[in-house]
């Protein structure tokens, strides 16, 4: 087995305590730094989303595995160098005004970041402004909304409309999900992509970019 097959074995077992040694040596061993993020790590993670969609394995599993990626990426990030950039792409994200819930955005942040993503955390209960003022920021290619309870769901239509009517709207992707969320409120509230749970996102975050 190669030391990088051997990474994405770890990464896939959420064996975080092992990971970042096994980064290290392959990166003794002269593995390629980007081959070792693409194949160790992003790859296996791409594993872990297919499994959790099957019903093969769960959450409690999901967020180990994430957690372990990210304790090899701190160890390989230094040696991507400046030019060699680790992320496809950045997306913000936040649960609507008026919903307190962070376990599914969180959940959906780690799938992204192991997608290769940098995402940033506007955190719960975030008004339609922060939303907006997030996008505004060149670089972002896709905006996240999330909404948990049946209630905030009027506060995540008027935050994708404000969205929609940002003059840079052009540059970014809307993406919504949460449990009373369904792709046809997605579609009459005028979102680009409707997920279900974290690992889908991930895959459409991809195609995305």
């Amino acid at each position: 087995m190669s030391k990088i097959d051997e990474i994405a074995a770890a990464v896939e077992a959420g064996k975080a305590k092992v990971v970042p040694g096994l980064v290290e040596e392959a990166l003794a061993e002269g593995c390629d730094p980007m081959e070792i993020l693409n194949k160790g790590m992003i790859d296996a993670m791409g594993v872990v989303g297919e499994k959790f969609k099957n019903n093969e394995i769960f959450v409690p599993e999901m967020l180990v595995a994430a957690r372990a990626m990210k304790k090899g990426v701190e160890v390989v990030k230094p040696h991507l160098g400046a030019d060699n950039s680790a992320t496809i792409g950045k997306m913000v994200m936040g649960t609507v005004a008026g919903d307190l819930h962070d376990i599914g955005k969180n959940l959906v942040i780690m799938m992204i970041e192991s997608a290769g993503f940098e995402v940033v955390d506007l955190g719960v209960d975030v008004p339609i402004e922060k939303f907006v003022e997030a996008a505004a920021d060149p670089d972002v290619k896709i905006v996240g909304c999330s909404a948990l309870l049946t209630t905030t769901m009027p506060a995540l239509r008027e935050t994708v409309e404000a969205l929609n009517k940002a003059p840079n709207r052009a540059q970014f992707k809307i993406m919504v999900g949460g449990a009373p969320v369904t792709q046809e409120f997605a579609d009459e509230i005028g979102a680009d992509v409707y997920t279900d749970d974290a690992a889908a996102a991930a895959e459409a975050a991809k195609t995305l970019v």
